[in-house]
């Protein structure tokens, strides 16, 4: 294991960036352990943001298909979305379920966070799981989505897994934290 102490960048400042909306920046002004070089540094500070491994009692799993603006494609993932201020991100996870694709649950379960992406954001997304959903809502989308939900029988997710068929980081590392704890299958598969 690498002792982060031994390679340790000096902060000596931060100044603000642009407000790009979704994200604000931040310019950290570092001194590079190898070289003493004075580095700037672009950080995108954002919310964290949520998603939802949502499971019916048929053990199908619960999906959003949406159109990806960054790479101007439609993804199949996770319902989620960005936790609101003052928002504890357990109440945004079922916020963001019933909003997307009207499906709720009362048996909810925190799987854990993984940095949205360290080299340049200050921001986790937080994993949950809800078992024995149900359809109890109307979709309530925001004016930028489009959204549409399905469902998938989990096994056949597990195999799209696998095949790298999803493409959104956080809706692998959420499957990833559910086969890995929660699905029988794992280890035989």
């Amino acid at each position: 294991m690498v002792n982060p102490n031994n390679n340790t960048w000096t902060w000596l400042r931060s100044e603000e960036g642009p407000n790009l909306g979704l994200f604000k920046t931040r310019f950290d002004f570092l001194v590079n352990p190898r070289n003493q070089k004075t580095e700037k540094m672009v950080v995108l500070e954002s919310p964290d943001a949520a998603n939802v491994v949502a499971i019916t009692a048929d053990q199908n799993m619960v999906f959003v298909k949406q159109y990806r603006f960054g790479t101007r494609e439609e993804t199949i993932e996770l319902p989620g979305g960005i936790v609101d201020p003052g928002e504890e991100h357990g109440f945004a996870a079922q916020r963001e379920l019933r909003e997307e694709t009207g499906y709720g649950g009362k048996s909810w379960t925190y799987l854990g966070k993984v940095a949205s992406n360290p080299v340049f954001q200050d921001s986790y997304i937080q994993h949950w799981m809800v078992t024995d959903v149900e359809l109890l809502h109307i979709t309530q989308q925001d004016d930028g989505e489009a959204v549409e939900a399905y469902l998938i029988p989990v096994e056949e997710v597990f195999k799209l897994w696998k095949k790298g068929y999803f493409q959104h980081p956080h809706t692998i590392s959420g499957l990833l934290f559910y086969f890995s704890n929660h699905f029988s299958g794992w280890s035989n598969k």
